[in-house]
């Protein structure tokens, strides 16, 4: 007769891997002494018996059963074949349709047989509540080894002994290079991508000995393990049949502090988180990529449809480089905006606007740390007071909401939709700047001074913007407006940090030529490079 033989060990180590060795010389033994033809042993090796979905040589086996290339199975014992109850009758049913006979080897069990089905169902039944009882014995035994600090196996930045479960040390070679990709992603605003093509550039290799990717680089950035903290407990499994996971509440993480593994600061580690959620937020929500190819890589945003201008060049005696929306790039049904910016242009009224602003730093240094002291004045007076800005803003929130509710159905004209929303429009300003305020980390006007002289420093360390980066630019401005009549609104990034508008602390008085006009072009032919 010929038969398959299936076999199936539920790790990958190197007993159990031996272990499915055994197994295989078992059924050749088997088929010597039965005297039926051995035509083929399908083995699973380090896959879970509970599910049959990921055992790809047990899905093999039933194909070629369908096949007709077998008349009987020959099984261990029924563990072997599932942990699952269900799916244990179910692949046995499959192969009684197709007249195929399943023998359970040490049960001395045959499906074509008289033992029933009834008696399947217990030895199944019996094999699915072991594997219960293991997977309890595994989770109690992980969760013990968490409360004691257990670490990961394998973590770039340090090295660990083999069979100490508890202890890293740092590997300092490597934990140069985690520094390195700290500051190229939160000082010099590179991406997981280009950070992974640097470090491929140097030869640099990850603990497994392969080449960086994204995903290697994302996991370093987001690992708390760099500030000396050991997470475990961050996920369970749910179902141990289906093995899906899910994530628990951060108030029963299993934390444990080992500030001798500390490679960065907690400020460094934050600063990425927040670059990570702003950057997935302007993506997601701005529709903006991450690009830092040119100097205005993904600065320059479309005030009509929010997208991101693109570069173009053009070349006529010599090379003109001018930004459009990237909406309108693609279709002009997509946005109307179709101003053209020319790039030598907007550096010079960069150049311009960072001049003003230099001489203008007392102004906005008096300006902005007396509206701080203000805030926190009535802080320290009202323990209530965030609490009271958060509710304020909630219900001016709702009573926009209903104005633009009263103009949709025709209830109230555009002229009397804006006599009625502007004050609101100008409270939910203030009170989103003061809530910024009171959530800042800063609690002494020092400190506020101490983030504006570090901006002013920025800028006065470049003779122009044209010798800076598009990482540099980007620490110190957040985003350079243009709307369809070519006004252009330079927002810089501290001052959004604190909810200020640029243009109320700057009280900017550039000429309406450096502003407009002069950003204009009109013989911008769409679609040329």
């Amino acid at each position: 007769m010929n038969f398959a033989a299936y076999c199936r060990v539920s790790t990958d180590k190197e007993d159990q891997l031996n272990s499915l060795e055994t197994q295989k010389e078992f059924f050749k033994e088997y088929a010597e002494k039965n005297g039926h033809h051995l035509v083929k042993v399908y083995a699973d090796e380090g896959i879970s018996g509970t599910s049959t979905k990921h055992r790809t040589q047990f899905l093999r086996l039933m194909k070629d059963a369908e096949r007709g290339m077998f008349e009987m199975v020959a099984v261990k014992d029924i563990s072997r074949l599932a942990r699952n109850t269900v799916d244990l009758l179910q692949s046995i049913r499959r192969l009684r349709e197709l007249n195929i006979n399943v023998v359970f080897i040490t049960a001395n069990m045959e499906t074509m047989s008289g033992d029933s089905e009834f008696t399947l169902t217990i030895f199944g039944a019996l094999a699915q509540e072991e594997s219960a009882n293991m997977s309890k014995r595994v989770k109690f035994g992980k969760k013990e080894n968490a409360k004691k600090g257990r670490v990961p196996n394998l973590v770039y930045g340090y090295n660990k002994t083999k069979g100490d479960y508890f202890n890293l040390t740092i590997n300092e070679e490597e934990s140069e290079v985690v520094k390195q990709i700290f500051k190229w992603y939160t000082k010099d605003g590179y991406g997981y991508m280009r950070i992974a093509e640097m470090l491929n550039e140097k030869g640099l290799k990850t603990k497994r000995g392969s080449n960086f990717e994204q995903v290697a680089v994302a996991r370093i950035l987001h690992n708390e393990i760099y500030t000396g903290k050991i997470i475990n407990g961050k996920q369970e499994t749910k179902d141990f049949l289906t093995g899906v996971r899910e994530k628990k509440d951060q108030s029963e993480w299993l934390i444990t502090e080992k500030q001798e593994l500390r490679i960065v600061s907690d400020e460094t580690f934050e600063a990425a988180q927040k670059l990570f959620a702003e950057r997935r937020n302007a993506f997601h929500i701005d529709k903006r990529r991450q690009s830092n190819k040119h100097l205005f890589s993904t600065l320059i945003r479309c005030k009509n449809c929010g997208r991101s201008f693109r570069r173009l060049e053009r070349t006529f005696k010599k090379t003109y480089a001018r930004w459009v929306c990237s909406g309108h790039n693609a279709s002009s049904k997509n946005c109307d905006n179709g101003v053209s910016v020319d790039e030598d242009e907007l550096i010079g009224v960069l150049d311009h606007y960072f001049t003003m602003v230099l001489n203008k730093k007392e102004k906005v240094y008096s300006y902005v740390i007396g509206e701080f002291k203000k805030v926190y004045k009535s802080k320290n007076e009202d323990a209530d007071y965030e609490k009271k800005l958060k509710s304020e803003l909630t219900s001016l929130r709702k009573k926009k909401d209903k104005f633009m509710d009263l103009f949709v159905s025709d209830l109230i004209t555009k002229e009397e939709l804006t006599k009625k929303i502007t004050p609101v429009n100008d409270r939910l300003k203030q009170l989103e700047r003061d809530l910024k305020l009171v959530e800042s980390n800063l609690t002494t006007a020092d400190e506020v001074e101490d983030v504006l002289k570090s901006l002013f420093k920025k800028i006065e360390d470049f003779s122009s913007v044209r010798n800076m980066t598009n990482a540099q630019l980007k620490q110190i401005i957040e985003k350079i407006e243009v709307d369809s009549s070519g006004q252009v609104d330079i927002f810089f990034r501290v001052f959004g940090d604190f909810g200020f508008d640029t243009d109320t602390v700057i009280e900017q008085e550039l000429e309406e030529q450096d502003q407009k006009n002069v950003l204009i072009t009109n013989d911008y032919v769409e679609g040329e490079h």
